[in-house]
């Protein structure tokens, strides 16, 4: 059989291995690159939508096992290469940006900026170039999270500052406009200032993904960043407790009052895991988080474990992710960016792209 004739078979069997999230197979999607096939020897690269893909490890195993199985097949080369789309906007802001993912809350406390900095420390660690806004205004905690000492940000040209990094993370928040420990007392224009500064004047570079830690509620935080921000979709967490779960939906509705997709819920505190029996125990009820997306149709990305680790990473500014890989909690963040991902990379897919800015229109 000639070289020719054997990639033939091998794009046939190819054509078999399908995207369980976008439903299609990958050589119709674009992602079969730079196949070689020579003497039995074949080699080719699976390139994906985003290198958090939850699914990487399956597609190349089912690449391999197909393609080897072919008569005439010595060996199989299958290389796993991800570059992540933009969502597609208008707006002349944040147009290095190709994907900004809101990460909300009906209410405070329930773990929203720790779920944001291990969200954005999980995307950086797959491989993609990634940013964190903590829009917190009034209670910044993403600078301790990340172990980031207070410091203004270095200027530029143009009015332009560029944001701290840490962790391979670029990172901006209000925590850097002020003396540490100081409070930042602000009406609320000053706030919707401050956010626009954010938008325009922080020199971000490329970035395959900018997560914004939003303040709890639906104020006047979350009505300018969905004004004026090209969001690709939000995330909304809650705890699995009824009373989170009365503003959560809230929060959800926001959203889609404003055409924002919603990429779905997180449940944070899901559960306590017992280190002497490992048996889950759920001290806020179960299974809240999980209802909320039924009602709502939209996806249950996954529950994150209640545990000390979580708690010790923010306190001590290096993130469970990093400072226990083998953690739940580690396995929980890792399974949520995957899925944010797949997310955004179905909206992607879908022609009819959901509309990302909106303009306010009161009921007489």
């Amino acid at each position: 059989m000639s070289d020719q004739d054997l990639q033939v078979k091998v794009i046939a069997e190819l054509k078999t291995v399908m995207d369980p999230d976008l439903h299609k197979d990958i050589v119709s999607l674009g992602f079969v690159k730079n196949m070689n096939v020579e003497d039995g020897k074949v080699k080719f690269q699976v390139e994906l939508t985003t290198p958090a893909c939850p699914v990487k490890e399956q597609l190349k195993t089912e690449c391999e096992t197909k393609v080897g199985a072919i008569k005439g097949v010595k060996s199989v080369d299958v290389e796993m290469t991800a570059v992540v789309r933009a969502a597609e906007h208008s707006q002349p802001i944040l147009t290095d940006v190709k994907n900004i993912i809101a990460v909300a809350s009906g209410k405070g406390g329930v773990g929203k900026s720790t779920v944001s900095a291990n969200l954005a420390m999980a995307l950086q660690m797959s491989g993609a170039k990634v940013g964190l806004m903590d829009a917190d205004i009034y209670g910044p905690s993403i600078p301790q999270m990340l172990g980031i000492p207070i410091s203004p940000p270095k200027g530029g040209a143009d009015n332009k500052f560029y944001p701290h990094e840490q962790y391979g993370l670029k990172v901006v928040s209000a925590a850097f406009l002020q003396k540490e420990g100081q409070p930042l007392m602000l009406r609320g224009p000053m706030l919707g200032g401050i956010i626009q500064q954010f938008l325009q004047n922080v020199e971000w570079g490329e970035l395959d993904y900018l997560v914004i830690d939003l303040p709890p509620g639906t104020g006047d935080v979350q009505l300018t960043l969905t004004q004026r921000a090209p969001l690709s979709g939000a995330v909304v967490v809650t705890t699995p407790q009824e009373v989170s779960l009365i503003d959560a939906a809230k929060g959800v509705r926001m959203f889609e009052t404003v055409k924002v997709p919603l990429l779905g819920i997180v449940e944070n505190m899901s559960h306590f895991i017992c280190d002497g029996c490992d048996k889950k125990h759920y001290i806020f009820k179960s299974g809240g988080g999980n209802a909320l997306a039924e009602k709502f149709k939209i996806p249950f990305l996954t529950e994150i474990p209640l545990m000390g680790g979580v708690v010790d990473g923010g306190d001590k500014g290096v993130p469970v992710i990093m400072s226990d890989p083998t953690s739940p909690a580690t396995k929980a963040y890792k399974e949520l960016a995957g899925q944010v991902a797949a997310q955004l990379s179905i909206i992607h897919a879908n022609k009819d792209k959901p509309a990302s800015s909106f303009e306010l229109a009161w009921e007489g």
